[in-house]
């Protein structure tokens, strides 16, 4: 698995949101009610999807797959000035992020996912830091097909 170190620039995203936990994972519920209305979201910046977490600070001290984040489902857009009903906004703050792809299915991203915290993050001069966590699925991405790619973005600073 290789990893690429970027500065990722401020993206102001507009979704839908869910609370759940890996162990009470709402994942499936959320792109279902997002995508019908995704067509309604106005000054997109690209067709890429975005698949976001959001945890509490220091959620990864003491692992605990039943705390529970915000899971989103989103696209970038150039501005907050048209904001769909039942939708709400999210900006990601530029930052250092470690990138991988994952190759596979989605229904395989936890052993991608498993890599990066066990073992690249361990074994690297970073740690995890409080930004989101983000997916970007673009032209490449095919759900379950064993073709599919996407770019898995984990945020990080220098160990203290």
């Amino acid at each position: 698995m290789e990893a690429q170190i970027k500065t990722a620039a401020e993206k102001k995203l507009i979704g839908k949101h869910i609370d759940m936990s890996f162990i009470e994972n709402k994942t499936f519920q959320l792109w279902s009610s997002f995508m019908p209305k995704r067509k309604d979201i106005k000054n997109t910046v690209d067709n890429n999807l975005y698949s976001l977490e959001v945890f509490s600070p220091n959620h990864f001290d003491n692992f605990d797959p039943a705390k529970t984040f915000q899971k989103w489902a989103a696209v970038e857009v150039e501005n907050f000035d048209h904001i769909p009903s039942n939708m709400g906004t999210l900006v990601i703050p530029n930052g250092l992020y470690v990138v991988f792809i994952h190759y596979g299915p989605a229904s395989e991203g936890h052993k991608t996912y498993h890599s990066i915290f066990a073992e690249w993050l361990p074994n690297s001069e970073y740690t995890v830091d409080d930004r989101p966590h983000f997916a970007v699925m673009d032209h490449k991405y095919k759900k379950d097909d064993p073709d599919s790619e996407e770019e898995i973005w984990i945020p990080i600073k220098n160990r203290d």
